[in-house]
């Protein structure tokens, strides 16, 4: 299984016989702010068979690179509760995933888990499994009492790729809580332990901080390595780096 880091939250995964992207992103609305990080054309990453998103967030739901880059019919897995909302986007390819149930593209193995998104949203997240390796994908997700069922349910993990910016957020017409949305670095590090990974690869990290509309936690590194230290191995990846499981 090899795995390409790409922009923010994104990875794209290939085996000898099929080929994902989980969260690709390359077209950014007003608000963000400017990207602290390169980003890059899809097809820099090479095609594949299928794309499957977290959730609907325009961080994570690129339509418009989609449709540019892979076709507007790719299939285009999205959770089930928001297929109405994606299908209005334009793509044609959109599926519905149901958490529990398998996704086969080629030789991988995609089956959504559960995630907690912070404003409320329809969010899954992915484990993805081929050539006797395993790994998960988990969008923006907050803390949530779900890993002791995912790790039940798949075992444990080469490598997870888990969001740690903590962000807090003023989106227009979000009551603002003050409290973050995402999860921290600490979170993550005690997430990666419960679910047995043999890696953190942090995802949803430096590329975009825009108080108040987006902020991100101080310091997300420098925390990671001291949560992270003699408990699960940290791995860190820019876009465009590759991590090869075998």
């Amino acid at each position: 299984m090899r795995i390409q880091r790409m922009p923010w939250a994104g990875i794209r995964i290939e085996t000898a016989n099929g080929r994902i992207a989980i969260d690709p992103l390359f077209t950014l609305e007003e608000g963000w702010g400017p990207p602290r990080d390169p980003f890059y054309p899809l097809t820099d990453f090479g095609p594949v068979d299928a794309v499957l998103s977290t959730h609907l967030h325009t961080d994570h739901f690129d339509a418009e690179a989609i449709a540019d880059f892979y076709g507007a019919d790719l299939p285009v897995y999205v959770p089930d509760q928001a297929v109405d909302d994606a299908r209005r986007s334009g793509l044609t390819g959109i599926i519905g995933a149901i958490v529990g149930q398998p996704i086969r593209v080629g030789a991988l193995t995609i089956t959504p888990t559960f995630s907690v998104d912070g404003i409320g949203d329809a969010q899954h997240a992915y484990v993805v499994e081929a050539d006797e390796r395993r790994i998960l994908h988990c969008g923006d997700t907050l803390w949530h009492g779900y890993w002791w069922k995912i790790r039940e349910q798949f075992g444990a993990f080469d490598a997870v790729f888990l969001p740690v910016n903590a962000a807090t957020v003023e989106f227009p017409g979000v009551i603002p809580s003050g409290l973050p949305v995402i999860m921290s670095p600490e979170q993550a590090a005690a997430a990666a332990v419960v679910l047995g990974a043999e890696q953190l690869v942090p995802i949803h990290h430096g590329t975009f901080h825009n108080p108040p509309w987006y902020a991100e936690t101080p310091d997300v590194l420098s925390r990671l390595e001291t949560a992270t230290e003699d408990r699960v191995t940290l791995t860190i990846m820019e876009a465009k780096d590759e991590l090869t499981l075998t």
